[in-house]
């Protein structure tokens, strides 16, 4: 009618939906950040267990080299102390470039060791070697014995790859399938340049096993490697760096989404249940006065 004010809309259907709408997200960012602060435990606890297994593989006897050459799955036993007898072969041996101990930059000198009363060949991580500053491809001498040595190592993954630009990962291009090692190993003679060597030069950035063992024609185990251990010697040292697992990181990530959580929580509690209350009853003390 006309002189008549509209009547203002009840403020109680908007508070309710209001509420609702913050509930409903402050129940959706409550359950994102615990569910990524257990995500964080778990991935904690799945790292602390292979630890665990690392250090029992320590622990346990050293295989002998007939019990590694028995072994089905030798990456199965990774990290485990095995005593190996055989002839390196010098010729083969590689320097892989850009590896640092104590924040040194140098190389990890890697030599195939034909095992004794076999026709297989493992490669040997032997030590690492500090590169020359004033000549990079000038590399410190190696002693390398020649006959019949006694190598004591841990079980290891192949060597590890390096970021190298401009080549593809022999793992993203690798077919599969039964004819899957004959594939591979035509794919990688046909990349092979005139002269058949990948690489001529000892110096690399990565070492992949299988193209290496197509490339020297050797008899060499491309599924594990060996990391020798003992004390500096032969011109190389071995205080390998222990794996960085990173376990301390997803607890640190772990306490920032509980710690999330715990603000939703505050936040929730203050603006939907202690500042409305605050507020009525400041809005009935002034009515009483």
């Amino acid at each position: 009618m006309p002189g008549t004010r509209p009547s203002s809309r009840s403020p109680r259907l908007p508070a309710r939906w209001r509420f609702g709408v913050v509930t409903t997200m402050a129940v959706l960012a409550l359950a994102a950040t615990v569910s990524l602060g257990r995500w964080q435990l778990d991935r904690a606890a799945y790292k602390e267990a292979l630890q665990a297994d690392i250090d029992a593989q320590k622990q346990r006897p050293p295989l002998d080299q007939a019990d590694f050459l028995a072994m089905d799955k030798p990456a199965d036993a990774v990290n485990r102390t095995v005593r190996l007898r055989g002839l390196w072969l010098a010729p083969q041996t590689v320097y892989l470039d850009n590896r640092q101990m104590h924040g040194v930059p140098g190389f990890y000198v890697l030599t195939p060791l034909a095992l004794e009363g076999s026709e297989e060949t493992v490669m040997v991580q032997r030590g690492w070697l500090q590169r020359n500053f004033a000549e990079r491809t000038q590399l410190a001498p190696v002693d390398t014995p020649a006959g019949l040595v006694e190598v004591t190592g841990r079980i290891a993954p192949p060597p590890s790859q390096l970021l190298q630009i401009g080549r593809a990962s022999p793992a993203a291009s690798a077919p599969t399938g039964p004819a899957a090692p004959a594939q591979a190993e035509a794919d990688v003679a046909a990349a092979l340049p005139p002269d058949g060597l990948v690489g001529s030069s000892p110096i690399r950035q990565n070492l992949d096993l299988a193209a290496f063992r197509t490339e020297t024609a050797l008899p060499l185990r491309t599924d594990v490697s060996i990391q020798q251990t003992g004390a500096a010697s032969e011109g190389l040292k071995r205080d390998w760096p222990a794996p960085a697992l990173g376990v301390e990181k997803h607890y640190g990530y772990a306490f920032q989404w509980f710690g999330l959580a715990a603000l939703v929580i505050v936040l929730y509690v203050w603006f939907q249940v202690i500042a409305p209350f605050r507020r009525a009853r400041r809005d009935r003390t002034a009515r009483e006065r």
